[in-house]
């Protein structure tokens, strides 16, 4: 969940992707360690500002192949040529390892291939066409127990958090999902370096997720040309290719649930209730142009009261105790025993004049409301206008309003 707070945003997006994703990863021995990273990781997340999830396009944008951040498989310095110069053919491997190259090299167009990285799930490599290397990544996954996790990895992501030049997502005539992303590796800078994805979901339960760039690789690369190789259509016939599906077998089998008890990932508040919950309390004279909600606690509206968008949004949290010391110092106590702090910063996502109005209410027993107003309709473009379209006042009497509570849990 990527916060307005910092330069926490790149570490609590990437916390968010690896609690929203863990599931669809299966890893001997792995249910008690997982499911203790996800209360440790929600935790942590929790404890900086609003926070921020997009839609599950960014679990692996965010991670990478197989888990391993995309920049580290591809490494820095691969041009598709050996020491010497010369060119260098992708290595036929053993196994699974050799048929996750061969089946990306057959179904990609002729140029030199150098493998970076192979294993059972995913192969990593720099493609040479003669008009400048290019990284490409492609994993095999399972898509997990949750349906709504798994339709998330081929929904486009959500433009007001996710800025991209094309995003289409379709289901194809055998029941399975495609998405196909043309954005960066940056979304919220819009840096040179460009990563197109194609993400498929088959019908019974399994990722294929490619990435191109137009670098050598995702990370401490120059670009090397204006755009990754592969054109949308091409990245199509990539991950629809029918030679992953032999390939599936092969993934580990998933693990049953964990045990109920201590490492069990506590329960979430639905992103789209608190959406609806937010719409309600949003004052006259503030027309509602978008919105979303997601799976974790959080919800946004963009609103507009005739002066230009404003970003409205908030997160709802439950056992939250160990922020109070904070609002201690710097807030308010009220005489119900609830904790109340008004703030004031600039953006931090890159949009030029961006100011970011916060209210914050903690309750005795934990249950936290963060409300944020930008003087924007999304915090990686140029302020749209002077201030929030809601007052200080307005977003502390939303923070503190009891149609909240029925979030609150024990």
């Amino acid at each position: 969940m990527p916060l307005n707070e910092g330069h926490d945003g790149f570490e609590d997006e990437l916390g968010a992707a690896l609690r929203r994703t863990g599931d669809g990863f299966a890893t001997e021995d792995s249910r008690g360690l997982v499911a203790g990273g996800l209360i440790r990781g929600r935790r942590q997340v929790k404890r900086r500002r609003a926070a921020v999830v997009t839609s599950g396009v960014l679990a692996f944008a965010a991670v990478g192949v197989g888990g391993v951040y995309a920049g580290d498989l591809l490494g820095s310095g691969g041009s598709g040529k050996g020491a010497d110069g010369s060119s260098v053919a992708a290595p036929k491997g053993t196994g699974v390892e050799g048929d996750l190259a061969a089946v990306l090299k057959a179904n990609t167009p002729a140029g030199t291939w150098t493998v970076e990285h192979s294993d059972s799930m995913s192969v990593a490599a720099v493609y040479e066409d003669g008009k400048g290397p290019a990284g490409v990544t492609v994993g095999l996954y399972r898509a997990g127990e949750s349906e709504e996790t798994a339709a998330g990895q081929v929904t486009c992501p959500d433009p007001t958090y996710v800025p991209h030049d094309a995003c289409t997502s379709s289901t194809l005539p055998n029941g399975d999902r495609l998405m196909v992303l043309q954005g960066y590796e940056y979304p919220d800078r819009r840096t040179d370096t460009k990563n197109w994805r194609a993400v498929l979901l088959t019908k019974d339960g399994f990722l294929v997720d490619a990435s191109e760039y137009n670098a050598p690789s995702a990370k401490g690369s120059e670009v090397t040309r204006a755009d990754p190789p592969f054109s949308p259509a091409q990245l199509r016939t990539l991950v629809t290719a029918e030679g992953w599906r032999p390939l599936f077998e092969q993934l580990p089998a998933p693990e049953g649930k964990p045990t109920p008890g201590k490492d069990t990932p506590p329960p979430t508040v639905d992103g789209a209730d608190v959406q609806a919950t937010l719409r309600s309390l949003m004052p006259k004279g503030l027309t509602v142009v978008s919105g979303g909600g997601q799976e974790d606690e959080f919800a946004y509206v963009v609103v507009n009261d005739g002066k230009g968008k404003s970003l409205v949004q908030i997160n709802v949290q439950n056992h939250m105790q160990d922020v109070a010391p904070r609002l201690k110092d710097a807030g308010t106590r009220l005489p119900d025993g609830r904790l109340v702090l008004v703030t004031e910063e600039p953006g931090e996502k890159g949009g030029a004049g961006v100011m970011a109005w916060t209210a914050e209410s903690l309750t005795p027993s934990g249950f936290r409301v963060v409300i944020s107003a930008f003087n924007t309709g999304a915090q990686h473009e140029a302020a749209t206008r002077a201030k929030p379209a809601l007052t200080k006042e307005q977003l502390k009497e939303i923070a503190l309003s009891p149609k909240w509570s029925k979030f609150e849990t024990e």
